[in-house]
């Protein structure tokens, strides 16, 4: 167990950012080295596809990257019906009728990052807000009065008021309430995940945000974020510090959608056989409205969006698929069980924000879906579809180890 958070961190910061931060440099320019040969989607992303060629990939017994090309083409958006039946069955067959329940929790908006499509960026005027550890206690409580058993913590990219030692803390507590504690934070050095696995972390969310590097580059405008690779081998880092389970996904609308999720695609198959005991998990998060305006260049609808999330689970079959609350009702309503296991609920995307001693802040992006666990459990249930508010003990914390891989 670590010490408690100390009273120099138990201090909630207010204020408002209108620079960025100074004391971050910049990277070099994250296209400077091609893409690997396991990641490359060239190959696949360059095909054209007619009707019979999607007809076959429907069929395909041991789907690969053509088969995903194939699904993802706008060919394939005349068979929505039979994809959606084909994801239907193989969610049925590896999930049951199951809906994995987890909620966000907010530790901090401090952020030095220089992303253009982020609300909580170093350079908008956000009102900036840390938790202190009475109130993550009093956030704790709240969300286990709700029954929910798995918990993401998140904070912007590495700041004084929430570096290692505090993240560290924060998950030593949240994991005296909940079983499975997991981060979606600033990419880590291996010994820094092994200290937070230590604490009682279980696995990490970290979004490429897109995986075209000219874009990337565009997108992050300053900040350690800027740096592509260290980005993207920080699952890597993180499995290899004994983490047992890694999200990733690419935000759709900053590139091409097809290109991202077929890095996305090949990114998962890499860490599955380099890391075959560790969990793997796919999100589809989209650009949605933020304190700066941003919109995206390459919009994705939700006739888009339900053509990639069957895709990915005719390809993936035993991959869990994510849908968060940036999505709205009906969408998440008509995804659940149709390719998509796992959830987020009651979501806050300020800081705190689940009891009543949490403090104003500014929002990440904007909840579509604001229904209570109670509301959307019934809607699963009026569906034939179980709610699962624990599927991981506390138990089986202590670190994993896997064998080294390097991108």
């Amino acid at each position: 167990m670590t010490n408690p958070i100390s009273p120099q961190k138990a201090q909630r910061n207010i204020g408002e950012k209108e620079t960025p931060c100074s004391s971050v440099s910049s990277n070099a320019a994250s296209g400077s080295k091609p893409l690997p040969d396991w990641l490359d989607p060239k190959p696949w992303l360059n095909l054209q596809f007619t009707a019979a060629d999607v007809e076959r990939a429907l069929g395909a017994e041991s789907p690969d990257e053509k088969t995903l090309s194939a699904l993802l083409s706008p060919a394939a958006a005349d068979f929505l019906e039979p994809m959606a039946l084909r994801a239907r069955a193989i969610t049925r067959r590896h999930f049951g009728r199951t809906i994995s329940l987890y909620t966000p929790l907010y530790l901090s908006n401090f952020c030095n990052g220089g992303c253009l499509y982020c609300g909580i960026a170093g350079d908008r005027r956000a009102k900036r807000a840390v938790l202190d550890e009475a109130q993550l206690r009093h956030e704790m409580e709240a969300i286990k009065s709700m029954h929910l058993e798995e918990l993401v913590l998140l904070t912007g990219e590495r700041m004084p008021e929430a570096d290692l030692p505090y993240l560290r803390d924060c998950v030593a507590i949240a994991a005296e309430y909940i079983h499975n504690v997991n981060i979606e934070v600033f990419p880590m050095a291996e010994d820094e995940y092994r200290e937070l696995a230590e604490a009682g972390c279980t696995g990490v969310t970290l979004y490429q945000e897109t995986y075209d590097q000219i874009v990337y580059e565009k997108m992050h405008r300053w900040g350690d974020k800027r740096d592509f690779f260290a980005r993207l081998n920080a699952p890597n880092r993180a499995l290899r510090g004994g983490l047992r389970s890694v999200g990733i996904g690419a935000l759709l609308g900053l590139a091409d959608p097809r290109f991202d999720l077929l890095c996305t695609y090949r990114h998962a198959k890499y860490l599955l056989k380099n890391y075959w005991q560790a969990g793997v998990s796919i999100s589809f998060p989209r650009i949605q409205p933020q304190l700066g305006g941003f919109r995206a260049d390459h919009p994705v609808d939700e006739k888009m969006m339900a053509q990639y999330i069957f895709a990915l689970r005719i390809c993936l079959p035993e991959v869990p698929l994510v849908l968060s609350t940036r999505e709205p009702q009906h969408v998440r309503d008509g995804m659940a069980g149709l390719g998509i296991s796992k959830m987020s609920v009651a979501s806050k995307t300020t800081v705190g924000g689940y009891s009543d001693d949490a403090e104003e802040s500014t929002e990440q992006f904007e909840i579509s879906d604001e229904r209570t666990v109670l509301a959307f459990c019934e809607m699963l249930r009026s569906k034939g579809l179980e709610p699962v508010f624990k599927n991981w003990d506390s138990t089986y914390r202590e670190p994993a180890k896997y064998v080294k891989s390097e991108i």
